[in-house]
C-alpha cells in the first residue's frame, strides 16, 4: 500500500489490536500509572507490531503534521552523504518544508530508533537511505500515513517511493570495462558489506560478470572504521605483498582507491600498465590527486533532489500522477587508472 494514501494509527488500533483500553495504552506509551507487565509487555508487542509511533506534538490531533521532512542517512563522515543533502536541500529551499536529520551509523537497530523518535514528531515526509530495513522500521514506515522515499539503492522493493541507482548494475558495468581492458589478476578492497547493502550488491554485480568470463577474484580485504585513506593504503601494500601476481585492484569506493593509488605511486608502479585500479562514487574532493581514479559516479545530488520532489510534489498535490521508482544510471570516469580498448 501507498504509505501517502494510509490512514495513520491512532490509541484506538493499539487498543484494539492488544485488547486493553485506550486509556490503559496511552499510560504504557507515556509510561505512566499503574499498569502489569503483562499489559505492558501486550500494548508494547502490539504497537511494534503494527508500526505505532506516539504523537509528541502536545494538544494536537492525530493527523497534524508539522513542516519536516526526517531524512535518515547512515553517515555524515562519508562525503557521499552531504551532496545529497545538497539535493534534498536545493529542492525543499523553495517549499515550507525543512530537512532534518538522523544518522544511523549502518546500524539496523539504530536506523529502528531514530525513525521512531522522528516519526513521533509527525514529520510531512520521509528520505531514507536504503531498502533494507528491521521489520519494525518497514512497519513504521508503512504506517506512517507520509509520503517515503527510499534513496541511493533501486535493487528491490520499496516500501512508497524509491531513487537510486542500481547497484548490481554498476558493479556490473566495472567488471565489463576491466576485462574489456584485458586485466585477468583482480584483487578486490572494501568496507564490511553486512554493514553496507549497497557495497555488497555492487561486489555481487561485479563478481557475477567475471565468473560468466571464466575469472575469478584472487584476493581480497575489508574494514570497517579509521581513516580510509590510511586503510587504502594499508590494505593495498599488504595484498600486493600477498598477491603480486594481482594486475587490478576494485575498491568498493574513491577514499580506499585513493589511498591505494598513493601508494603505488609512491612505489613508482606503471599505472595503469602494470597495475589498474578502480573506485566508486566519482568524489570530487579527489580531482586533485596526481592521476585521477577510474571510477563511476553514484548520482549522489540527482538523487537527493528527485526524492525531494517526490515529497515536495505528492505533499503540494496528493491526487497527481508522480513517478515513484527513479534508476538513475551512473558512468564510469576511466580517468588515469583504467586502459581502454
Amino acid at each position: 500500500m501507498a504509505a501517502d494514501t494510509a490512514r495513520p494509527l491512532t490509541l484506538r488500533d493499539v487498543s484494539e489490536a492488544s485488547g486493553v483500553s485506550e486509556m490503559t495504552v496511552s499510560r504504557v506509551l507515556r509510561n505512566r500509572g499503574d499498569v502489569s507487565d503483562a499489559t505492558r509487555a501486550r500494548v508494547l508487542a502490539a504497537a511494534k507490531e503494527l508500526g505505532y509511533v506516539p504523537n509528541k506534538i502536545a494538544g494536537a490531533l492525530a493527523s497534524s503534521r508539522v513542516n519536516l521532512v526526517a531524512v535518515i542517512i547512515p553517515s555524515l563522515s562519508n562525503m557521499v552523504f552531504p551532496e545529497v543533502l545538497t539535493g534534498i536541500n536545493q529542492v525543499l529551499e523553495d517549499t515550507e518544508l525543512q530537512p532534518v536529520v538522523g544518522v544511523t551509523d549502518y546500524l539496523p537497530e539504530k536506523e529502528e530508533k531514530v525513525l521512531y523518535e522522528m516519526l513521533s514528531w509527525r514529520p510531512s515526509g520521509v528520505i531514507i537511505a536504503g531498502l533494507e530495513h528491521t521489520e519494525a522500521a518497514r512497519a513504521m514506515l508503512d504506517a506512517a500515513g507520509i509520503p517515503v522515499v527510499e534513496i541511493m539503492d533501486t535493487d528491490g522493493k520499496p516500501v512508497d517511493a524509491m531513487v537510486g541507482i542500481s547497484h548490481r548494475r554498476a558493479g556490473r558495468e566495472m567488471a565489463k570495462a576491466i576485462l574489456k581492458a584485458g586485466y585477468e589478476h583482480i584483487g578486490f578492497m572494501g568496507t564490511k558489506m553486512p554493514l553496507d547493502h549497497r557495497a555488497r550488491k555492487r561486489f555481487e554485480g561485479f563478481t557475477e560478470v567475471l565468473a560468466k568470463n571464466g575469472v575469478e577474484i584472487e584476493d581480497r580485504d575489508f574494514y570497517s572504521g579509521g581513516s580510509a585513506l590510511a586503510k587504502g593504503r594499508e590494505m593495498t601494500q599488504t595484498m600486493l605483498e600477498r598477491s603480486p601476481e594481482l594486475d587490478f585492484l576494485y575498491y568498493s569506493n574513491d577514499m580506499i582507491g585513493a589511498g591505494g593509488l598513493l601508494y603505488l605511486l609512491e612505489q613508482g608502479v606503471d599505472i595503469p600498465g602494470q597495475i589498474g585500479l578502480a573506485g566508486f562514487n566519482d568524489v570530487e574532493l579527489l580531482q586533485g590527486l596526481p592521476r585521477q581514479l577510474a571510477t563511476m559516479d553514484a548520482c549522489r545530488l540527482e538523487i537527493g533532489r528527485a526524492a525531494a520532489q517526490i515529497i515536495s510534489a505528492r505533499l503540494e498535490d496528493p491526487e497527481q500522477e508522480v513517478e515513484t521508482r527513479i534508476t538513475l544510471t551512473p558512468k564510469i570516469s576511466y580517468g588515469d587508472t583504467l586502459k581502454r580498448r
